[in-house]
């Protein structure tokens, strides 16, 4: 069985081991034809602390870490300039 895998942009590491990464998801609406922009947050799970705001993430599905975290950080693709 393949892991889920999802690409998106941290936007807040407030929480102590724990990010708030958004993943865009571009579809078309299905009546009028148009793309349609969605944004979903995920909480996942950053054990070193090493994700800041901006960065580029990839999360994958684990087991249930608490009440709202249920993704875990693979990897940091690119950090941000700040």
């Amino acid at each position: 069985m393949a892991v889920k895998q999802r690409v998106g942009v941290v936007v807040s590491d407030k929480m102590d081991k724990t990010v708030v990464v958004a993943i865009e998801s571009r579809t078309t609406h299905p009546r009028y034809g148009k793309i349609v922009v969605r944004t979903k947050r995920y909480k996942a799970h950053d054990e070193e602390n090493k994700c800041k705001i901006g960065d580029r993430v990839r999360i994958q599905e684990t087991r249930p870490l608490s009440r709202s975290k249920r993704w875990n950080v693979a990897d940091i693709l690119t950090v941000s300039q700040g």
